[in-house]
């Protein structure tokens, strides 16, 4: 496998976008194929680069924090070479005493020290914070992007290395040497990739509230989160288990503000714009990201929860895959085919 391969990128998320980016930096011919990219997962999540709080705060997660720091860590240098803007301001939790004590220990379980910050610190950083909360846990390591401004440096990025750009759907693999499957749970595409079996659908709530008071920090509290977005916050999300349809539920998006009042109590009184997005999961929670059983297919989907964060690792596979290059240390977590007879609970280091 060399480089100069002629290859479709089937999605234009994160993922995609940043495989592609990484195989034209490789003297790949990139072309990415989205009929719809303004509605995919990428464009409607909040945008966080954060192992940290992702790890304590979500069972799925914990079992791969060092895999979630390596990524994290792959990030400065997508963003110089792309231009995404990365906020590095960190994140900050709160609630009760005895989840933040919680958290504090599981913080140290992975080798992070959260500060502790008074309330007057804690509302300096998070203008309009809910007096309820005394104090704030707060970590430097857990970033930001603005998705939206995000996949546009991405994009811009890959037109000027290359990547030709097609508002249709693909498929197969055309007369390209390699399809790379970026699409996220995609029932339709199971007969190119059969490993997609393996994915199945998130729908995730979230709400943007236009001019509400901010930060830079994201604010994680118990069962919910808020991050700076346009000016404003975004608010989310709800995580619904088997459900593929992009539909708002305006039930689900009153509870979402409700929690989020909890945390600034001015959203109480907003009326927010409802975004929904469909994410791929794997049983144990990290993507499929590698050579199909398919010939000529590369598998990139199902990042679940973490697609910003992990977008510069999946690229380096992808990459790796058509260039013959290096794949990292944690390709084999992502293996496409992990979950075949034999092989559940290979491949962790």
């Amino acid at each position: 496998m060399t480089g100069g391969a002629k290859v479709t990128v089937a999605g234009a998320g994160v993922l995609g976008l940043a495989s592609a980016l990484a195989l034209a930096d490789a003297g790949c011919r990139v072309t990415v194929f989205d009929p719809a990219p303004e509605t995919s997962a990428s464009a409607v999540a909040a945008g966080m680069i954060a192992p940290v709080f992702e790890t304590v705060l979500d069972p799925e997660a914990a079992p791969h924090a060092d895999l979630l720091l390596a990524a994290r860590d792959l990030w400065p240098a997508l963003a110089a070479r792309s231009g995404v803007g990365i906020d590095r301001s960190g994140a900050m939790a709160v609630g009760a005493e005895a989840w933040l004590a919680g958290l504090q220990g599981a913080l140290i379980g992975i080798g992070v020290h959260g500060i502790d910050l008074p309330r007057r610190t804690a509302e300096a950083l998070a203008p309009g914070l809910s007096e309820s909360f005394r104090h704030a846990l707060l970590v430097r390591e857990d970033w930001h992007v603005e998705p939206g401004a995000g996949l546009a440096a991405l994009r811009a990025a890959g037109e000027a290395a290359g990547v030709s750009f097609r508002r249709k759907r693909a498929l197969d693999a055309g007369e390209a040497d390699w399809l790379v499957v970026a699409t996220g749970a995609d029932p339709g595409l199971a007969d190119v990739a059969p490993e997609l079996v393996q994915l199945s659908p998130i729908k995730g709530h979230i709400l943007r509230i236009a001019g509400a008071p901010h930060g830079r920090l994201s604010v994680r509290g118990e069962g919910v989160y808020a991050v700076p977005a346009e000016g404003g916050l975004a608010v989310g999300a709800t995580m619904e288990a088997g459900v593929s349809d992009l539909t708002p539920d305006p039930a689900k998006a009153e509870r979402l503000l409700t929690a989020g009042a909890q945390l600034f109590p001015a959203l109480g009184g907003e009326r927010p714009q409802i975004f929904t997005g469909v994410r791929g999961t794997t049983p144990d929670g990290l993507p499929l990201v590698g050579p199909s059983a398919a010939p000529r297919v590369i598998v990139a989907a199902g990042a679940r929860r973490n697609g910003w964060l992990l977008a510069p690792m999946v690229a380096r596979v992808v990459a790796a895959c058509v260039t013959g290059g290096d794949a990292g240390p944690f390709a084999v977590r992502f293996a496409p085919g992990r979950f075949e007879p034999g092989q559940l609970g290979e491949g962790r280091g």
